[in-house]
């Protein structure tokens, strides 16, 4: 029994150890995020894409049966990432936000 405990206690040092490393790296990807919906106002404030409202109008009647569980931007790519779920499988559809078109759907 002992020798149990002494193996959770160092693992649980262990874990505790790489939290920080997981913890900036977790918070890197949200200043991301935060940078590119930033991004995404900007040039929907410009005329240069559609709101993101405009493309779910267009894409979200598509996708009958579906649940949406959110949208992605990535500014690089200018594109909207839609997420959906339909019986227990995934699809990612990907929406150019300059004209709405879809770039890529995987299922």
């Amino acid at each position: 029994m002992k020798r149990s405990y002494a193996f959770l206690a160092a693992a649980s040092l262990a874990l505790l150890a790489t939290a920080p490393a997981v913890s900036a790296a977790g918070s890197g990807v949200q200043e991301q995020s935060r940078s590119d919906q930033g991004e995404a106002r900007k040039e929907m404030k410009a005329g240069n894409q559609l709101s993101l409202r405009e493309i779910e109008r267009r894409i979200l009647p598509r996708m009958r049966g579906s649940e949406y569980l959110g949208p992605a931007y990535d500014a690089t790519a200018r594109a909207y990432r839609l997420k959906f779920i339909k019986e227990g499988r995934v699809t990612y559809v990907d929406v150019d936000a300059r004209s709405g078109r879809i770039i890529n759907r995987s299922r």
